[in-house]
C-alpha cells in the first residue's frame, strides 16, 4: 500500500489529486472544529465525556464524525444524514418501478436523477437529526439562550447550523469524486473516524499506566488482537467464490467468435458495513428514547436490558446483523436475472443447463456465501462488545470502526491502481 502511494506520488496528475484531496480533508476537519453558537461550552464539555465511550447510538455517531458530535460543531452530523439518506433510496428503489427504471434504464440521467432524490432525502433526515440533536442539548442544560424571541432565535439558528453543516460536507464529498482520488464520502468517513484513534490511543495508554498488573498484560493482548482482526478484515474483504462461465463459439462470417471460459465473482462481503449500521440504529433505539423522554421504572429497567455492555445486547445485535446481511444482499443481487443474462450471452455454468438450473444453482452458492459473509460481520461487531464485557475496559475502538478504516483504504488503493494502469505506468505497481 505505501509503495502504491509512494509510486502514485511520482506520477504529477495523480499528486495534483492526491493533495487535492488532502486539502478537503483538512477543510472537513475545520468545520467539525468550529462550534455553533448558543451554547454552554462548560456543560457541553460533560456531555461530551458520556458520548465518546457510550456504546448507545449517539456514541456511534460520535465515533463516525471523529468527537464532532458530541463537541456541538458545525459538522457534528457528518455524513450520517447521507448514509441513511443512501439506504433509504436503495430500499425504496427496490419498492418502486418508477425509481427502478431512473437506477437501470436511463443511464447518467437516471443517475443524476437518483443522486438528486439522495440530496433531498439527506436535508429533511438532516433536519430531523439537528432538531433531535437540538432538543437533547436543550435538555441537558447545553442551550444558552432557550425562552423567549431569543430563544427561538437560538433554536432555528443552532438547527441551520447543523443542517447546513451536513449539507457542506455532501459538497465537498462531491468535490473529491471530481477532482480527488476515491469516493468523496468514504474519504470524509475515513478521515472523520480517524480523528477519533489518538482517543482510543490515549485511553489504552492511560489503562496501561495504571497501578494494576492485569491492565499491563492485557493491553499488548488487545494491540495484538486489533491486528490480527486487521488482518482477518483485509483476507475476508477480498475473498471471493468464483463460479466458472463457459461460452459457446459462434461464426460469424470467416470470423469465430466466444469460445473462452471466464468466471462470476461473488463476493464473501457483499454488503460491506451496512448490515451493522442498520443492526446498530435498531438496537440503540431503546437508550435513544430515554435520553430524549427521561423514562423511568419498568419502561427505564426494560431499555436498560438493552445497554451496550450487556449480554442481551451482543446477542440481539449479533442475529439482527445476520437478518439485515440476508436482505442487503437479496435486494442487491437477483440469480433468476444473472442466469438470464448469461443465456443472452451464450454462456453457461459447466455441469447446469441455462434458465432455472442456472438460477437453482447461483441461489444455492449466494446461500452459503451469505451466511459465511453474515457470521463474519456478526463476529468483527460483536467481538469489542464481548472484549470490553470480560476485560471490563472501555474500548473506544469498535468492529465497525475497523471495518470502515480497512474498507475505505483497500478501494483506495484499488483506485489509484486503476489511475496508474490507465496512465500507462504498469511497473509502479510490480
Amino acid at each position: 500500500m505505501l509503495q502504491i502511494l509512494r509510486n502514485a506520488w511520482k506520477i504529477i496528475d495523480l499528486r495534483k489529486k492526491l493533495l487535492y484531496t488532502l486539502l478537503i480533508v483538512v477543510i472537513f476537519r475545520l468545520g467539525s472544529a468550529i462550534p455553533v453558537p448558543f451554547l454552554d461550552m462548560t456543560a457541553l464539555s460533560d456531555l461530551a465525556k458520556t458520548l465518546s465511550g457510550g456504546g448507545n447510538l449517539f456514541g456511534y455517531m460520535n465515533m463516525l464524525t471523529g468527537d464532532s458530535f458530541s463537541k456541538a460543531t458545525l459538522f457534528a452530523l457528518s455524513i450520517s444524514p447521507y448514509i441513511n439518506a443512501s439506504i433509504i433510496v436503495q430500499l425504496l428503489t427496490v419498492v418502486f418501478k418508477k425509481l427502478q427504471s431512473w437506477a437501470k434504464e436511463e443511464g447518467e440521467e437516471g443517475k443524476r436523477k437518483i443522486n438528486r432524490l439522495t440530496r433531498i432525502v439527506t436535508i429533511i433526515l438532516a433536519l430531523m437529526m439537528a432538531t433531535g440533536y437540538y432538543f437533547t442539548l436543550k435538555s441537558s442544560n447545553i442551550v444558552a439562550v432557550t425562552d423567549g424571541f431569543y430563544g427561538w432565535f437560538a433554536a432555528i439558528t443552532i438547527i441551520l447550523s447543523f443542517v447546513a453543516g451536513a449539507s457542506v460536507i455532501i459538497w465537498l464529498g462531491e468535490l473529491i469524486n471530481k477532482k480527488g482520488i476515491g469516493n468523496g464520502i468514504s474519504i470524509l468517513l475515513f478521515a472523520g473516524i480517524v480523528a477519533g484513534l489518538p482517543n482510543a490511543a490515549t485511553s489504552l495508554w492511560d489503562y496501561f499506566m495504571a497501578d494494576n498488573i492485569w491492565y499491563k498484560i492485557l493491553v499488548p493482548v488487545i494491540i495484538v488482537l486489533a491486528i490480527v482482526v486487521i488482518g482477518f478484515i483485509v483476507l475476508m474483504s477480498e475473498a471471493e467464490r468464483r463460479i466458472p462461465v463457459q461460452y459457446a463459439k459462434r461464426v460469424v462470417g470467416r470470423k469465430q467468435y466466444g469460445g473462452q471460459s471466464s468466471y462470476i465473482p461473488i463476493k464473501v462481503n457483499m454488503s460491506g458495513v451496512m448490515p451493522i449500521i442498520f443492526a446498530s440504529s435498531i438496537v440503540s433505539l431503546p437508550g435513544i428514547i430515554i435520553s430524549f423522554f427521561k423514562l423511568e421504572g419498568i419502561w427505564a429497567k426494560f431499555a436498560s436490558v438493552f445497554n451496550y455492555n450487556s449480554a442481551l445486547y451482543a446477542v440481539v445485535y449479533f442475529l439482527l446483523i445476520i437478518v439485515f446481511n440476508y436482505f442487503y444482499v437479496s435486494i442487491q443481487y437477483n440469480p433468476v436475472e444473472i442466469a438470464n443474462n448469461l443465456k443472452k450471452n451464450n454462456g453457461a455454468i459447466p455441469g447446469y443447463r441455462t434458465g432455472q438450473p442456472t438460477s437453482d444453482y447461483i441461489m444455492k452458492v449466494l446461500g452459503k456465501i451469505i451466511l459465511i459473509g453474515a457470521l463474519f460481520l456478526g463476529l468483527v461487531a460483536v467481538f469489542p462488545i464481548a472484549l470490553q464485557g470480560i476485560t471490563k475496559m472501555n474500548i473506544a475502538l469498535g468492529g465497525t470502526t475497523v471495518l470502515i478504516v480497512v474498507g475505505v483504504a483497500l478501494e483506495t488503493v484499488k483506485t489509484l491502481e486503476s489511475q496508474m494502469m490507465m496512465r500507462h505506468y504498469k511497473g509502479f505497481l510490480e
